[in-house]
């Protein structure tokens, strides 16, 4: 483990790289293989995320990186205030409303969202956050959120409009930013993936009435969230060393 430390340092770029190509081939590959076979719209998601997250949890394992890479419960018992904004962000989601649905599809979503949320935190928070903090806190938030953005750029297939599809990449890539600064700040990984788990819990059972009104207010929360996380880092870390 030591000689791939010392890469992930002297080369912390192509590993980043590396990191997002495979990451997107691997989605790349499970599409291709849905749509050969007719498969249902969640099942590049399953194809894919389903052997990511086989691998991280074995790397994880196997070197004993848990806690390197953020899967700490204590820091968030004494900063859970800084996680209001996101439970704000969910409540206000839920004013979109909510389809009946068997209990079977909801049991169904809250694995498949917990998946998601557990492999995208995994490799855009913690492994990213890791590779790219020696360069400095900023080019580590802005280069994991545009990344992560990058992921959703998908969307574009999907026959939505530009318009929304812009909307979704701005409120992902400030989604990317505040879970970036909130990891680097209280190095805890749960949260983020609780958060994410839920957000897409919500999503996927939601009936989709989101308006203008609530996509703004979620907006502002987070660009709030993202400029008042911003100064805290300054000031702790102006002289300071990043703590991991």
């Amino acid at each position: 483990m030591e000689n791939d430390k010392s890469y992930s340092r002297k080369h912390p770029i192509k590993s980043i790289i590396m990191v997002e190509v495979s990451f997107l081939l691997a989605v790349f590959i499970a599409g291709a293989i849905a749509t050969i076979n007719q498969l249902s719209y969640n099942s590049p998601i399953l194809i894919s995320f389903i052997p990511t997250a086989l691998v991280l949890i074995v790397y994880f394992t196997w070197k004993g990186k848990w806690t390197s890479f953020g899967f700490e419960v204590g820091v968030v018992r004494t900063n859970w205030l800084y996680y209001l904004p996101l439970l704000a962000i969910l409540v206000i989601l839920c004013f979109q409303g909510f389809d009946y649905v068997p209990i079977e599809t909801i049991a169904f979503y809250v694995g498949f969202a917990t998946l998601v949320g557990f492999v995208e935190e995994s490799i855009y928070r913690g492994i990213m956050i890791k590779i790219l903090l020696p360069l400095g806190i900023v080019p580590a938030i802005l280069t994991s959120s545009l990344l992560f953005s990058l992921t959703h750029v998908l969307n574009l297939l999907s026959g939505q409009s530009i318009g929304q599809t812009v909307l979704q990449l701005v409120y992902a890539f400030l989604i990317g930013i505040v879970l970036a600064q909130l990891f680097i700040k209280n190095g805890s990984i749960y949260p983020l993936i609780l958060f994410h788990t839920l957000h897409n819990l919500i999503q996927f059972l939601g009936k989709g009435g989101s308006t203008a009104v609530l996509d703004g207010t979620v907006i502002v929360i987070l660009a709030l969230t993202a400029v008042s996380l911003a100064l805290s880092l300054k000031k702790k870390y102006t002289n300071e060393s990043i703590p991991y």
